[in-house]
């Protein structure tokens, strides 16, 4: 893989669009913790990725969403025509604009469903409409830039939206949108705050109705969620920082370490020190 076989557009540090092209189907390696928001769009390509340590396989024209902290890493791929979009929410907050646009919880900040969405053909058509005028935007030197390339950007995440709507069929009823709630409010508490207790509080309920909610849309249990995602951080520390597990432990609000181990140890079947060497 050459450096000029891929494009790269970028706005102020704060918005970018890559672009890929090749002759043959290559390998583009990319081993990271995502610290932007990032769409990734394989238009043509196979390959094995694995988000969050969940492993997904995929062939042609779908597209995958990435917030800041998931963990990404690569088995296998051949790809020849592939997109990246990247920003980062000093550009566009996704939870500013939610009410308008309902992907947080949907495409982004979503730790808990498969992130891939395929699009027919008569939407690829209307998405590659609007990667073409944002390639012209970025190259533009005209005033309102910032605007026009967020008025694209926010389009290209709306028909995303539709598309994963339209084969996926989110329900809208209470007991769904009780989830999506539950779950930001999880994703944005999860360090300090570890029972079920916590979250009815702050969302005016009763631990049993959640989990009632829960057992009518066919999902785990409210604490084992919780415990879930700080088993995630977990692993994501373990294996993208230096810190010792009673660091991580600390940080994600245990102040017993050695609770914290055998947290850990329970949930994963692994140490973690033994994750960490393993993985």
């Amino acid at each position: 893989m050459a450096v000029q076989d891929i494009i790269k557009y970028t706005f102020e540090d704060t918005f970018s669009l890559s672009t890929v092209q090749f002759d043959k189907a290559c390998t583009i390696e990319h081993n990271e913790q995502i610290n932007a928001y990032s769409i990734y769009w394989i238009q043509e390509g196979t390959g094995i990725y694995n988000i969050d340590f969940e492993q997904y396989t995929f062939t042609d024209n779908v597209l995958f969403f990435l917030s800041p902290g998931q963990v990404f890493t690569v088995d296998s791929e051949q790809i020849k025509t592939a997109y990246k979009l990247t920003f980062i929410r000093d550009f566009y907050c996704i939870q500013t604009h939610d009410k308008e646009v309902a992907c947080n919880g949907i495409l982004f900040n979503n730790v808990y469903e498969t992130p891939f969405v395929k699009p027919c053909k008569k939407e690829t058509a209307k998405l590659n409409f609007i990667l073409e005028s944002l390639i012209e935007e970025f190259q533009q030197k005209d005033t309102a830039k910032y605007d026009m390339l967020q008025a694209y950007l926010k389009q290209f995440i709306i028909h995303t939206v539709r598309v994963k709507k339209e084969n996926h069929i989110i329900k809208e009823d209470t007991e769904t949108r009780l989830f999506k709630d539950f779950s930001l409010l999880v994703d944005q508490n999860f360090r300090s705050l570890h029972s079920v207790t916590d979250y009815a509080n702050r969302l005016g309920l009763s631990p049993k109705s959640i989990t009632k909610s829960f057992q009518k849309i066919g999902v785990t249990t409210p604490s084992q969620f919780i415990k879930n995602r700080i088993l995630l951080e977990a692993k994501r520390l373990l294996i993208y920082t230096d810190k010792t597990v009673k660091e991580i432990a600390f940080e994600l609000g245990f102040n017993d370490p050695a609770y914290f181990t055998r947290f850990f140890t329970k949930g994963v079947l692994k140490s973690p020190l033994q994750f960490k060497k393993e993985y």
